[in-house]
């Protein structure tokens, strides 16, 4: 039977060397921890949150992620896609995200704020309500993705074409605008 932590904080750890006990882990803290690489399949992390921490190559095979906070976190090539979807809940601030997946997955109301997110896979997602605040959605894939009621209005070098997504409601500035239009080569200035 894996081991529950609860209320524990994790300061400093390195998991590279030391992996992470497997286990189900509850409200805890995580600080300026290195993941990298690290198999977490089949762990559980309900009402926990991710400080400074190196998520990069991170394997999430059915991992549970219920209402987990990543603050400040790199988390660079990790596909979000494998986790369990019961009860999934997410919320990412000043991140870099660069060149992982969410592909499929329902994020709705997620919020991203200040992250990097290059390359991110977002194809057939349901991101509904989903906040891009302050985000470079640079290469970004949003492809048969569902965007309503979705704010972009501060993010920033996204392009989505609006006949392949629904985005019925979604929310952007008028700096935005060339990102819905580049498919149809409209200049706007």
């Amino acid at each position: 039977m894996d081991e529950l932590f609860a209320e524990r904080e994790f300061e400093k750890q390195d998991f590279v060397k030391n992996n992470l006990p497997k286990g189900e882990y509850e409200s805890c803290i995580f600080t300026k921890c290195v993941f990298t690489n690290q198999h977490l399949s089949n762990y559980i992390f309900s009402d926990c949150e991710f400080v400074e921490c190196d998520f990069s190559n991170v394997k999430l095979g059915n991992t549970a992620l219920r209402n987990v906070r990543f603050s400040n976190c790199k988390i660079l090539g990790v596909d979000f896609s494998h986790c369990n979807s019961f009860l999934l809940e997410l919320r990412f601030l000043g991140c870099q995200l660069n060149f992982s997946s969410f592909f499929k997955l329902k994020l709705k109301a997620t919020q991203f704020k200040n992250c990097s997110m290059q390359e991110v896979d977002f194809s057939d997602a349901e991101l509904v309500s989903a906040n891009f605040d302050n985000c470079d959605l640079s290469r970004a894939i949003f492809e048969n993705t569902n965007l309503q009621k979705a704010d972009f209005r501060s993010a920033n070098n996204f392009n989505i074409n609006p006949e392949n997504n629904q985005m019925a409601g979604a929310k952007f500035s008028f700096e935005g605008l060339p990102g819905l239009l580049v498919k149809h080569r409209i200049i706007v200035k």
